[in-house]
């Protein structure tokens, strides 16, 4: 069974819910730390486009987004689950609620002009327009709140997480879920990214201490790797074969073995290319070769993605 390799950077808070999610399943994975602004050839090199960030790679596996990361990890190590038994499809909407409508809102609010001029102040000169830049890019098409009903959305989806902590100490029960690592990471880089602004946070103290609890749970134990190493594991590596009792869902009418290309439909919405493998109830998987890589089979949930048949 190959390593846990997660390529990350430590302020992106989509990290941040993949590194609490593995703590919470008591894990041992290498580190990878990636550039937050493009370039990324190393990472483009795995994804051959892809550039959002987490990756998580397990030899030639290649999975993106941290919601198909924690299927992978629930897969991997089923204790203590990320799905309960009792709330699995509700854990799974929270969770997609927390990771586009919240966190936008948190994204607005943290990341307002005042909030970026205070979050690089203390930075490298430059670092903070060239980080600007890089999301402008990745949001082209979006349509973005402004800051000030960020705020208000913001503060009205904190009282909304009180009140699902009023009687109980995670937001689905006894113990922790996807929604819980959901809902975290947008509020963790307000507090720990831009303590400045986190003075919003002070209105729902049962929120602060639901996030010291998930806070405690921590990252599980990591060592370093250089991205060329995990490049070379990659290039040594041959993708876990797709078994033919694996069910193909055409929902497009494109065959398996089509070149086909794969984006996220809204916010970084590069393309990644590759003969199409699988195309299950949930993910997608492209085959492509990269002369550093080799051939690596990348892996992208269908919510939030799209699908295309390359034609010549």
């Amino acid at each position: 069974m190959h390593d846990l390799i997660l390529h990350h950077y430590p302020m992106s808070p989509f990290a941040e819910k993949a590194r609490l999610m593995l703590g919470h399943k008591g894990l041992v994975w290498h580190s990878v730390h990636i550039p937050a602004v493009m370039p990324k050839p190393d990472v483009v090199a795995l994804t051959g486009g892809y550039r959002k960030t987490p990756l998580l790679q397990i030899g030639a596996d290649i999975y993106c987004d941290t919601a198909l990361i924690a299927d992978v990890l629930e897969h991997r190590e089923p204790e203590p689950p990320l799905f309960p038994a009792h709330a699995r499809g509700l854990s799974r909407t929270v969770a997609q609620w927390a990771d586009s409508s919240l966190f936008w809102a948190s994204m607005g609010y943290t990341l307002s002009p005042k909030g970026a001029a205070a979050m690089f102040a203390s930075r490298p000169a430059g670092e903070g327009q060239a980080f600007a830049s890089d999301r402008a890019a990745m949001r082209q098409n979006m349509t973005l709140l402004r800051p000030a009903d960020a705020t208000s959305a913001y503060r009205s989806y904190l009282r909304r997480l009180a009140s699902m902590l009023d009687d109980q100490p995670f937001l689905l029960g006894e113990v922790p879920c996807i929604a819980d690592f959901a809902a975290y990471h947008p509020l963790w880089f307000t507090r720990t990214l831009n303590p400045g602004l986190a003075s919003i946070l002070d209105a729902t103290p049962d929120v602060l201490e639901w996030m010291d609890r998930l806070a405690a749970i921590g990252h599980g134990r990591s060592e370093r790797l250089s991205s060329a190493d995990a490049l070379g594991i990659a290039h040594a590596a041959t993708p876990e074969p797709i078994g033919p009792d694996v069910s193909f869902q055409d929902d497009h009418g494109i065959a398996l073995g089509s070149l086909v290309s794969i984006a996220a439909e809204a916010f970084g919405t590069e393309t990644s290319e590759g003969l199409l493998r699988a195309a299950t109830r949930t993910r997608y998987t492209i085959e492509r070769q990269d002369e550093r890589a080799g051939t690596v089979h990348v892996h992208f949930p269908r919510v939030g993605y799209v699908l295309r048949e390359v034609r010549a």
